[in-house]
């Protein structure tokens, strides 16, 4: 299974010199969480989350009007392809804890975006048919973030997991 097969290929983003008061009411920062920041080329150069919104607005002493997402982004840029396996990605999610992940085509160009929940919504328990993505794969992607080991949860876990 593909990365292109599973990501949100509409992705939000804005461009490095949005200011932070126009990516905060951009609809996908207030329901995604984050928007992949861009130049004008629409090559990834960073992502700003919700959480760092709010902590430029904190320590910067300026008004969001007054910082771009350039200045409060996250880089340097971690992407994923359109053409990785779905479980190179998975390790990209563990191994740089990030819990959204923009996706570039060959050209490096933005393509999509793919997230820990897009990766839940397809995983299946592992019920001896082999599926590609597991409940467990994406658990692991989990305890890597959030620094909590899943498979200590009990009964919850494994029954959210169910198809």
């Amino acid at each position: 299974m593909r990365v292109r097969d599973l990501m949100r290929s509409s992705p939000w983003f804005c461009d490095r010199r949005t200011h932070l008061a126009a990516t905060a009411e951009t609809p996908g920062c207030g329901e995604f969480g984050a928007l992949t920041v861009v130049d004008g080329n629409r090559q990834v150069v960073g992502i700003i989350t919700d959480r760092d919104i709010g902590g430029a607005r904190r320590t910067r002493n300026r008004r969001p009007s007054q910082v771009r997402a350039e200045q409060a982004r996250s880089h340097p840029a971690v992407t994923g392809k359109t053409s990785d396996e779905v479980h190179d990605a998975l390790n990209i999610v563990h191994n740089r804890w990030v819990r959204r992940l923009p996706v570039v085509g060959d050209s490096g160009k933005l393509e999509g975006t793919l997230s820990l929940s897009d990766l839940i919504l397809q995983a299946r328990d592992d019920d001896g048919s082999h599926p590609e993505l597991t409940c467990q794969d994406v658990l692991r992607g989990l305890k890597s973030i959030d620094g909590v080991d899943p498979f200590s949860c009990g009964a919850e876990t494994a029954t959210a997991c169910r198809t």
